[in-house]
């Protein structure tokens, strides 16, 4: 399909976004905190929004 995106992911950065999404999930479920991740998981996860948002025609994500 032409307007697919596909990720390929390192295993540290799919760890990081899946972790990111769940704390998320629970976050509007129940209320709970999401806290801030560590500076390597922010980097990483920084990369991928940055290749989405590219890849989408959003521009760049600050």
């Amino acid at each position: 399909m032409a307007d697919d995106v596909v990720l390929r992911l390192d295993r540290a950065t799919a760890e990081d976004l899946y972790e990111v999404l769940w704390l998320f999930g629970e976050h509007i479920a129940a209320g709970a905190p999401i806290p801030e991740p560590p500076a390597e998981a922010n980097e990483r996860l920084g990369q991928v929004f940055r290749f989405l948002g590219d890849s989408l025609g959003k521009g760049r994500v600050v």
